[in-house]
């Protein structure tokens, strides 16, 4: 019997490949076959090694050197995406589950921004406040609908897209889709951990107050055995930095796990207990500013409150990576378990955020303020009427959290600094270069923390800057790679979704800039 020619692939399909070039292929048969890989600066010439069924192995030898150890071809710039995924601390490891993808969105999903949710029905009220908090949580939804879905291979394609930054650049082109897609992925990131540490450290040092003067009113007390902020700041990231050392995102799922319980625990317990003691006298429901005869003042005050509720959610920047742990396999796809995971997790968050946001309004009214959230509001309203296991469990349950989330949201970072190692020396990353990319990564946040401790003051302004990576980007990508008729239901939502995303974004930001302006930036540079 004759043998049958079998045509080999070299790389799958990847939005870094220059697909006008022309795609190396091989004739594999048990002789041994001269191959030529062609690009448009280089010809690399190799052999295919086959022993015919014996021991000893086959694989291939290119210039003297067997594939498995001379995984870039010199020269040509040729490298092997699937050996990049394998070396990435994102896509190292893809034993994920539902179960870890369920941790992995609720760790991600919950933040310290939905404490303040009440914020917003003080301007928008109750009406208003439960349409909006409603509609943005449906269309962030549907977005991550559209981001599983996106990132399965296409038909006649072999690409799975497991970064958000690799499908902005397979939808918008390599340069557009950089421009657009590295900043606000980098500053969700890290600028996400550097929040962290900051809010962190905010709530170290109430929990410090708590323990060594037990709550309450006593200021002598408390300002005299105060921590200083940057010890606070210091102590975090240190722990961060080591619960960081995991060393792939799939490893972190106990991590996760231990986030999502604290998440939801400590948003659970806030307006279970709000709600228990009653809503203290004098609540007021009204915004505590003078009433506003200027229409630019009005403006800036409702799109600032409709910016915290579409900034409360988050983790679409991980959405795709989270995704990218799963294995693939012709009879589950990855995207039925992450959708199944998405719809789980959501439900939970919806069952947490919208109580949390109520309940909290109901209780405290316009004592909820934007920098201190629910928190502060439950410290200053009971802070002298609870014990200290109450108060402590509160803001041990917000650090765990806190501790829990930074190695999830730094991970992007970490898989970028790897990946440029990666390119420039064609080889796996030590573990040694591992842990010092992590290292000086904690290290630049606690800077910019200590540097920047107002930074909360300009989330606003930054989140409507990255609103579009959550709301925007992804109708758009839709449209580019999934091409539905023109004209047809699927292309008029996505592209109305997208203007008016776009729309609502350059409104936020003008927003935030005129609060500003308005009411100046108290900018303690050092002192935090």
């Amino acid at each position: 019997m004759g043998e049958v020619a079998q045509e080999v692939n070299f790389f799958e399909d990847s939005p870094f490949h220059d697909h006008d070039h022309e795609r190396p292929t091989m004739i594999k048969t048990p002789e041994q076959q001269l191959i030529t890989i062609k690009e448009s600066s280089c010809s690399v010439s190799g052999t295919f090694r086959s022993n015919g069924g014996g021991g000893g192995g086959s694989g291939l030898i290119i210039n003297g050197w067997p594939s498995s150890e001379y995984d870039h071809v010199l020269g040509g710039g040729i490298f092997d995406d699937q050996i990049q995924d394998d070396w990435l601390p994102i896509t190292e490891s893809r034993k994920g589950n539902i179960i870890s993808v369920v941790f992995h969105l609720l760790c991600s999903g919950i933040g310290f921004q939905a404490l303040s949710l009440p914020v917003a029905f003080v301007t928008l009220g109750w009406i208003w406040g439960i349409i909006c908090l409603s509609l943005a949580f449906s269309w962030q939804l549907y977005t991550i609908w559209i981001l599983v879905h996106l990132s399965e291979p296409v038909t006649g394609t072999g690409t799975r897209h497991s970064r958000y930054l690799r499908l902005a650049i397979a939808a918008f082109g390599p340069k557009l889709g950089k421009l657009l897609g590295i900043f606000p992925v980098m500053y969700l990131s890290g600028g996400s951990c550097v929040m962290l540490i900051i809010t962190a450290g905010a709530n170290i040092e109430r929990l410090f107050e708590i323990i060594v003067c037990g709550g309450g009113d006593d200021t002598t007390c408390t300002e005299a055995k105060s921590l200083p902020g940057v010890v606070c700041f210091l102590m975090f990231t240190c722990v961060a930095i080591l619960i960081a050392q995991l060393p792939n995102l799939n490893s972190i799922t106990k991590v996760s796990m231990i986030g999502s319980i604290t998440a939801v625990g400590s948003c659970t317990l806030i307006w279970a207990l709000s709600i228990k003691n009653g809503r203290p006298d004098r609540v007021s429901y009204y915004s505590l500013k003078m009433p506003r005869s200027d229409h630019m003042d009005k403006f800036g005050d409702i799109f600032n409150a409709i910016g915290i509720i579409v900034l409360a959610f988050r983790g679409h920047n991980l959405v795709l990576e989270i995704q990218g742990t799963l294995p693939s396999n012709g009879k589950n796809p990855p995207g039925k378990t992450m959708w199944r995971g998405v719809t789980i997790s959501y439900l939970i968050i919806a069952m947490t955020l919208f109580p949390l946001a109520i309940c909290g309004f109901w209780a405290y009214g316009n004592k909820v303020t934007a920098n201190g959230g629910l928190l502060s509001a439950f410290w200053q309203v009971h802070g002298h009427n609870k014990s200290r296991l109450v108060l402590g469990t509160m803001y041990v349950l917000a650090v765990i959290n806190s501790l829990s989330s930074f190695p999830i949201y730094a991970m992007p970072t970490f898989d970028n600094l790897e990946f440029m190692y990666i390119s420039a020396k064609r080889r796996r990353c030590p573990k040694w270069v591992r842990f010092g990319f992590r290292l000086f990564f904690g290290g630049l946040t606690f800077f910019i923390a200590v540097a920047f401790p107002f930074l909360r003051s300009l989330g606003p302004l930054i989140g409507g800057i990255t609103l579009p990576l959550t709301y925007v980007y992804p109708c758009f990508m839709y449209i580019s790679i999934r091409k539905p008729s023109r004209n047809g239901g699927m292309w008029w939502l996505n592209l109305a979704l997208g203007c008016l995303g776009t729309i609502l974004s350059v409104v936020l930001v003008v927003a935030a800039v005129w609060n500003l302006a308005n009411t100046g930036l108290h900018a303690n540079f050092f002192r935090p």
